[in-house]
């Protein structure tokens, strides 16, 4: 992260993005760790809440089975994971008002402020990191990072899981 960008060629610039995306997964499993102990959830539940909480943001709710699609997992394990979130008051399944066939998984109000009591405080200290940032540099971070999650998501997707 501290090399000067100016003077890099566009493959020294790829690199050093891996190398920052490496670091920056490496510190949120860090975090979700310590996330999911505080909160007596076991790694596959946090993995869960995540993928819900993503699909959520970007207006594509998740069913049980795009979930255990997502985590690799059987029928009987994702159902037996859902009932653990539901019972802990993570999350609560919702009507798809579009396909009354199916059932969504969403955020409870509960899980809501549980998540926003860990993860308010990490915003807050990277709303300060980025406070003179330009804010034409963060939409290009934001379309550098859309491009790399959409090749992680079409690699995962090639390679039979997403």
């Amino acid at each position: 992260m501290a090399e000067d960008a100016t003077d890099a060629t566009r493959a020294e610039l790829e690199a050093g993005i891996a190398r920052d995306i490496r670091a920056l997964t490496a510190v949120s499993d860090q975090i979700s760790h310590l996330f999911a102990h505080s909160n007596n959830l076991r790694p596959n539940d946090f993995r869960a809440l995540m993928h819900i909480a993503t699909a959520d943001a970007e207006g594509t709710p998740l069913t049980a089975g795009g979930l255990g699609a997502l985590l690799g997992l059987s029928p009987a394990a994702i159902t037996y994971l859902i009932e653990r979130l539901i019972e802990s008051g993570n999350i609560e399944r919702e009507p798809d008002h579009l396909d009354k066939r199916r059932v969504l998984l969403r955020y409870s109000a509960h899980g809501m402020t549980v998540a926003a009591g860990f993860f308010t405080p990490i915003s807050h200290r990277t709303r300060i990191a980025l406070a003179d940032v330009p804010d034409a540099d963060l939409r290009t971070t934001r379309r550098v990072l859309a491009a790399v999650v959409g090749a992680l998501r079409d690699h995962s997707a090639a390679t039979g899981r997403e």
